[in-house]
């Protein structure tokens, strides 16, 4: 039985989890200065900022990478360092240390944070506006959604990656431990695809990829999309909120510092913009960058972390206010966090004045479309 003490027992791992991992310049101007609000490259100053990702270069984190490459934040009277990510690095905890200025990270990751520590960290752009976790099986596991995993293996990287997938199992009447098996499951498909899985956790634009990527023993090609199941949390309806621009809530009562996440805002928005507009560009951006993945995978996860931000109907980094609610709604009932956050966790501010600067540019990408990429096997 789903009781609450088991609620408040999932929720003091998940910090505990989270805690382990732990390990400002002036504006571009006076108040007078309209290059510093305009940021049309004519700098009088030029702030310095540092961007924390979640983890290395890679397409996931294209515009901004082609925000520096492309001068976009320069023009914005930025010079920008990007600070990878790996295992041992929380980018809100970096964020709110004082190591960087601003930090790339789920939100319902930073929302756990920011209870658990009492930290004024805030939502100032969400990037993306859907989920790009999924959970794959291959076809003869008969895994159609999640009410299909009763006695089966599920795979999850845990860290709070689970819980979108455990909010599906429970929307079908299911619980962990009873009625399926929950399975730690390393960042890769080798689990899955040697089947000692029946269902594995996914991005969209990595591990899913990974097994396209593999030669299937029965024919001698690739594995192809017909040969999987995919479940979308998106469809499912317990998706949850994932890369967005985090900034320190305390430091935003600055004007220099409030002026300067606007254009960073802004020049991150051009930066993913370009990545729209010139995949192909953008791809070589990310491989001049971080040259670990292949040039067939990095295409292909590019094109997928396209479809995460765009369409954005409000506007890139604007936050869709439903599925905000949802990822909170979620985050309650698996015990992620034991109270709602304050109005102050996020806010559209900074991104709406981001895209006013911006002009007149296609800031939704109602009309953009994926492109159909081949992948080669290991993804080079």
């Amino acid at each position: 039985m789903y009781d609450q003490a088991t609620k408040g027992s999932r929720r003091w791992l998940w910090l505990a989890l989270v805690l382990a991992m732990t390990m400002v310049a002036a504006s571009c101007g006076d108040d007078s200065t309209e290059t510093a609000a305009g940021g049309d490259g004519d700098c009088e100053t030029v702030d310095e900022v540092s961007l924390q990702l979640q983890w290395v270069a890679q397409a996931q984190f294209a515009g901004y990478y082609a925000a520096v490459d492309e001068g976009f934040y320069a023009a914005r009277c930025l010079d920008v360092t990007i600070v990878e990510g790996g295992v041992d690095i929380v980018p809100q905890q970096q964020l709110a240390s004082g190591a960087v200025d601003y930090a790339i990270s789920w939100v319902p990751k930073a929302l756990v944070t920011r209870e658990a520590e009492g930290i004024d960290i805030v939502n100032v752009a969400q990037i993306f506006q859907r989920s790009g976790t999924l959970q794959v099986s291959f076809t003869d596991a008969g895994i159609g959604g999640p009410a299909d995993f009763a006695g089966k293996k599920i795979g999850n990287w845990g860290f709070g990656n689970e819980f979108e997938m455990l909010a599906g199992a429970r929307s079908a009447g299911l619980e962990p431990g009873t009625d399926f098996e929950l399975v730690q499951q390393a960042f890769d498909m080798n689990a899955l695809i040697q089947g000692e899985i029946d269902a594995a956790q996914a991005m969209t634009y990595n591990e899913y990829a990974q097994v396209l990527e593999t030669v299937n023993p029965d024919t001698g090609e690739l594995y192809q999309p017909e040969n999987l199941t995919v479940i979308d949390w998106n469809d499912v309806g317990t998706a949850m909120l994932q890369d967005a621009i985090w900034a320190d809530g305390t430091k935003l009562g600055d004007e220099a510092y409030a002026d300067q996440t606007t254009r960073f805002i802004a020049a991150s928005v051009e930066g993913w913009m370009w990545c729209r507009d010139n995949a192909e560009a953008c791809v070589e951006v990310v491989l001049n960058n971080g040259p670990t993945l292949g040039a067939s995978h990095q295409t292909w996860q590019l094109n997928e972390i396209n479809k995460l931000i765009w369409p954005s109907p409000g506007g890139a980094g604007v936050m869709d206010s439903a599925l905000w609610d949802q990822t909170i709604e979620v985050s309650l009932s698996e015990g992620v966090l034991a109270a709602a956050p304050d109005d102050a966790a996020y806010t559209t501010e900074y991104a709406q004045a981001a895209l006013d600067l911006i002009g007149d540019a296609d800031v939704t990408g109602d009309d953009w479309a994926p492109v159909t990429v081949t992948l080669n096997e290991g993804g080079e």
